[in-house]
Formats: structure tokens, sequence, C-alpha cells
């Protein structure tokens, strides 16, 4: 186990976050349970987790009430590897740089320039989270 207060995400996570490994990003609902859902994965600067979504989805409505959220990620090539973070959304960063974001992030996971499943209208989130505690096996 490791506490990432001070430093960030250890590099053993940044290879699973530089990787096309799929996360599992779990937030808190109103009446306390646990909501989950698959992510595509990003850091910025080895420091914090950033998640892009859209507006009007559960995870953005989850952590404006409550920012403590869960991050897992296991490694594709290998799903006995994995890297559990718990942290806070510090900060949601909207307009062109979530735009620009989520379009990076269907290069890394799609091969595409463009995010192909945006829908008219839609509204690009980032959820920037600090992580506050790491653990991963072995």
């Amino acid at each position: 186990m490791a506490s990432p207060k001070e430093t960030g995400l250890s590099e053993i996570a940044l290879r699973f976050f530089k990787g096309k490994n799929f996360g599992h990003l779990s937030t808190i609902m109103s009446d306390g349970s646990p909501q989950s859902t698959p992510v595509w994965l990003d850091h910025e600067d080895g420091k914090y987790i950033l998640i892009n979504t859209a507006e009007g989805r559960i995870k953005p409505r989850n952590v404006v009430r409550d920012s403590r959220v869960a991050v897992s990620v296991i490694d594709q090539s290998d799903p006995y590897q994995m890297v559990a973070i718990r942290g806070r959304v510090i900060e949601t960063i909207t307009g062109q740089n979530a735009d620009d974001h989520i379009d990076s992030l269907a290069k890394k996971y799609l091969g595409l320039d463009e995010y192909p499943y945006r829908k008219p209208g839609e509204r690009r989130i980032i959820l920037r989270i600090k992580p506050e505690h790491e653990a991963r096996n072995p």
C-alpha cells in the first residue's frame, strides 16, 4: 500500500494509465450506495487522474455531492495485475479542454482522431482526481 498524497501516482500505477487499460470509476450515490462505471483513463503529470464524462450523467452528479471516488484498473495483458486508487475529485473542467481531451482518449483507445460517440449538444467534462491512497498487487 502506498499513500500518494504528496507525490501522485506510483510508477507502477502510471504504467497502467499509460496503456490502453480500462478502469472502473466508483462514485457514491445519494443513498450512500456505490455506483461503478467502466472508463477510459488518463493522468496529468503523474499527479492527477483524469476521467472524461458528459453533463447529465450520474458520475458528475454524484461527485458534485460527494467528491470521494475510487478507480480500479487491471492490466489488459495480465488481468491478475491491478491497481486501486482512492481519492477526491478536486476540479471539473469543461469547454474546449474537455472536448480536446475526449478526442485524445479516442486516439489512444480507438486509433481515431475524433470521439465517435458524441451526441448532438453533448457537453464533455473532465473529472480531475487527486489520489489519496493506492493499493496494488503484487
